[in-house]
């Protein structure tokens, strides 16, 4: 303490005082001495502070990795032997108090230690043990997509409420790796009021202004957010951390509150009775801030307290570090984006069979175990690709199982949604996204063989495959026309956009026929790869640093090494070979379908590098000072250039399926179906590819890859009224199924379109997503009471009188028996109960039929979507 006051502080002599009288009474030799020494010490601890002391709100915490540098199985036995610990303190300290997030770490210990579980939840009956989070895993923050985000509050407050009678009101998520600009709104329509993290301390450029603020979303939602200003999850209760803690808070003019966790973490260990003795000490002592074991109930209420004077940061928490996470461990982010479009497929279709026919079983408990397996795969250090191998290859395995069973599920909707309108050879076409589409599709023959075919398909529904020996009429849409002149290059033309190639393969021109404008940078070429030096300063999976820019480097292909592939009608292509380095090359088909607004790059690559980035740019003949980017249920803006270093400290970013760089009538987008790292600088657009740290994984991204990514030029601003084809893109392919008594498996996803478009649709277009009805937990917004009695055997419950969640002050609490703005067509027939989950960590409840069906219904907020063009891409 006299060290950290300083020489100038009067407390500080007066504790280095009591310091050296204690050394000069107590003799080790002599045990009597010992009580003189210590009442010397409590002498002084005792002296109170005044009332304007700043105080600071102790919580026991234990960060615990889901999965890291060990496995998931691993992490079942870090947290019993945390937690174990933490019942322990809880028994010998009664002011203590411990905040718990992440309820599939809960669901394992009442998996794998039912008696440990039972513990907890007493202590939490007296306020000890607080869940917090509110979410399935602490997820990373970028990646997810808004549906899975939405999953995540789901799966995780109905977790809390069912095992401990109560819904979490703050997001606890202290260690990831940036945080959307749409968080606020998923939050506020989850019940989440409040936000915790610490991350943002990390910053390598800028450090953000403040500690306790509002922050606002896209669509002006506000969260009260808390940034812990000892910079830590993991503090031990030192005079030097409880002194930063006031010393660093850049909020502290506007309130006097601050939280300070206390515990080891990462992986595990949680607080020590040292440390609680420590803070115990400093609990109201002359000189120091005031100390209190508190919770995040009452913290965040000290903190409202004083909201009026806080400020607003309006948009995304962008993390100036670890923007290597976007891009690390290529086939993660693959399977991660491919999942997400499966589960949304089966619970669409399955929702339309179980409205046409009272027959159909929708697989509730099916669903529930996929989704919570993904969601799992969503934890910041696995689906960001910062993890050792073997986790690496068990989140794989996860994915490989989500695929197979829900391509299953994919089938039987399709079968049952189809039933009685077979196509010729029994194949049906079925469309997934609400407008019309007319695409080019490989059908499946018999022997093998695939043939291409234009289809249309109505706006969620299905329709006949056409017959092999049938005329696809082209007209009034013009045939796409291949032409290879004597120098190699090739020109690839379907009357909406024009496509020249040089002889290695890289684009020289895109004109957008209608308008005759060109969407390539003059004397520049765009599909050129580039390579990159990957060296970074601290942590290899997770950063890129802005130097690597210096060291960019073209892959130059030979001549003569294009060829053409399919030659015209309603499909043309060519296609190349590019050695990137002695070890690694790259083959691509650029492919143009009839009556389609976007050209596409079919990428295989075999990658063998070691510290390398790979990235693909296109020069646009474009001027704008900002581009967007695709966020959840939404889009923002980023700057182009690099004014200040605000701008400068995002030189790499995240964005999901599409960028845009446009100005007044006229824009370039650039789309892709599995990648995250891009940036937009100047007028170059650029979709990051392949790394290759080595470090915590030496074998990461090493192999084979497939992707595909798209160019497309249109009129318009971005998301302006004339626009409606990338922006309101959601890439989830069009499904084909053969229609049989039984359901058959789908042919693959990578054989369709990745990139459906909105060609001749309405200049706004609206997105739906199904209910969330794969949860089979009771009614959120009912308090336990309400709910229909347990069976014996059933879940906890809090004794503790719970009242009706609200939303937001314009929608009431809606009860189990209520079905509030969903009109009675849509509601679910009665049909029988769901089969039992399988290897579930919830069992269905008591109601089995339509109301386990129905589960707790998703925040009205979120069940639409989003405007996707029109009105700003804003979320409704």
């Amino acid at each position: 303490m006299a060290k950290g006051l300083g020489e100038d502080n009067q407390r500080s002599y007066q504790a280095l005082y009591t310091a050296n009288q204690m050394v000069n009474i107590c003799d080790p030799a002599q045990p009597e001495t010992f009580p003189v020494a210590q009442a010397l010490a409590s002498k002084f601890f005792g002296q109170r502070g005044g009332e304007s002391q700043h105080t600071i709100h102790a919580l026991g915490h234990c960060h615990i990795d889901t999965a890291w540098l060990w496995p998931f199985k691993e992490t079942v036995r870090k947290c019993a032997r945390s937690w174990v610990t933490v019942v322990q303190l809880m028994e010998r300290n009664p002011e203590f108090i411990f905040a718990c997030s992440q309820a599939q770490q809960l669901a394992w210990v009442k998996s794998h230690y039912p008696g440990l579980h039972a513990r907890l939840q007493e202590f939490a009956c007296r306020g000890q043990f607080v869940p917090v989070g509110g979410t399935w895993v602490e997820m990373d923050g970028n990646l997810p997509s808004g549906e899975a985000m939405v999953r995540q509050f789901l799966q995780g407050q109905s977790f809390f409420l069912q095992e401990f009678g109560k819904m979490c009101s703050e997001f606890w998520l202290p260690d990831t790796f940036g945080y959307s600009a749409q968080l606020p709104q998923i939050m506020r329509s989850c019940g989440i009021r409040h936000f915790l993290t610490q991350k943002l301390s990390w910053n390598l450029v800028n450090n953000f202004p403040h500690h306790t603020f509002f922050w606002e979303g896209l669509d002006g939602s506000r969260v009260l957010a808390h940034f812990p200003p000892g910079d830590s999850y993991g503090m031990q209760g030192s005079v030097e951390e409880v002194l930063k803690t006031v010393a660093k808070n850049r909020d502290k003019g506007r309130t006097n509150h601050s939280a300070f966790l206390f515990g080891f973490g990462d992986g595990g260990g949680g607080p020590t009775q040292t440390m609680v003795d420590r803070l115990k000490r400093l609990c109201n002592t002359d000189g120091l801030p005031r100390v209190q074991f508190s919770s995040p109930e009452r913290l965040f209420s000290a903190l409202e307290g004083h909201s009026e004077q806080l400020c607003t940061w309006v948009g995304e928490l962008f993390l100036e570090l670890h923007n290597g996470t976007y891009t690390t461990h290529a086939q993660i982010k693959k399977g991660n984006r491919e999942c997400e479009r499966i589960l949304h497929d089966v619970e669409l279709l399955s929702s339309l069979a179980l409205a046409r026919s009272a027959q159909f079983l929708y697989p509730a408990a099916q669903l529930q175990d996929l989704w919570r397996l993904l969601l799992l795969n969503q934890f910041h250090d696995v689906v960001t690709g910062s993890c050792i191998q073997l986790v690496a290859e068990e989140a794989m395995c996860h994915y490989e199982d989500i695929r197979s069973r829900g391509n299953t599920l994919l089938s039987a909707a399709a079968a049952a949604l189809c039933a009685g309108e077979p196509g010729p050879e029994g194949l049906l076409i079925v469309n997934t996204l609400p407008w019309k589409r007319t695409e080019v599709l490989a059908l499946p023959r018999p022997g093998g063989a695939h043939c291409l075919a234009l289809v249309t398909v109505p706006s969620m529904g299905y329709a006949p495959a056409p017959t092999p020996t049938s005329l696809q009429p082209l007209l009034p849409q013009q045939p796409v026309f291949v032409v290879q002149e004597t120098d190699g290059s090739v020109t690839l033309d379907n009357g909406i956009i024009r496509v020249r190639l040089d002889p290695t393969g890289r684009l020289t021109s895109l004109v957008l026929v209608a308008s005759g404008r060109e969407a390539i940078a003059e004397g520049a070429v765009g599909n050129q790869f580039v390579l990159f030096d990957d060296v970074p300063l601290y942590w290899d999976a997770w950063d890129v640093m802005d130097y690597h820019l210096e060291t960019r480097k073209p892959v130059l292909g030979q001549a003569g090494t294009l060829a053409v592939g399919t030659q015209g009608g309603v499909r043309g292509s060519a296609w190349f070979l590019l050695q990137i380095s002695p070890n690694s090359q790259l083959s691509q088909e650029v492919v143009l379908d009839v009556g389609c607004p976007y050209v596409r790059f079919h990428t295989e690559v075999h990658w063998h590098e070691a510290h390398k980035f790979l990235k693909v740019e296109f020069p646009a003949r474009v001027r704008s000072p900002q581009a967007t980017f695709e966020v959840q249920f939404g889009h923002l803006q980023r700057p182009t250039h690099y004014n200040t270093s605000w701008d400068w400290a995002r030189f790499e970013v995240w964005a999901h399926r599409w960028i845009d760089l446009s100005e007044h009538g006229f824009g370039l987008a650039l789309l892709n179906d599995c990648k995250y790292g891009a940036s937009v600088r100047g007028s170059v657009l650029s979709l990051s590819l392949l790394r290759a740290p080595k470090s915590p994984d030496a074998t990461v991204d090493m192999g084979r890859h497939e992707f595909t990514y798209a160019l497309m030029p249109h009129e318009g601003e971005c998301c302006g009224p004339d626009t409606s084809l990338p922006l309101s893109a959601s890439v989830a392919p069009t499904v084909s199924g053969e229609h049989s008594s039984s359901p058959t498996p789908l042919p693959s996803f990578s054989t369709t379109r990745p990139f459906p478009v909105c060609a001749q649709g309405p200049s706004k277009t609206l997105a739906l997503f199904p209910l969330p009805t794969a949860s089979t937990s009771p009614c959120w917004r009912c308090p336990p009471q309400a709910r229909h009695p347990p069976p014996p055997g059933a879940p906890f419950q809090c004794p503790r009188p719970q009242s009706c969640w609200r939303p937001s002050s314009r929608q009431g609490p809606v009860g189990c028996g209520e079905r509030a703005g969903v009109p009675s067509w849509a509601r679910p027939r009665p049909r029988p109960p769901p089969p039992p989950s399988v290897g579930g960590d919830q069992p269905p409840g008591p109601q089995a039929g339509p109301e386990a069906v129905r589960g707790p219904r998703q925040p009205r907020g979120l069940l639409a979507a989003h405007v996707a063009a029109g009105s700003g891409g804003r979320p409704l």
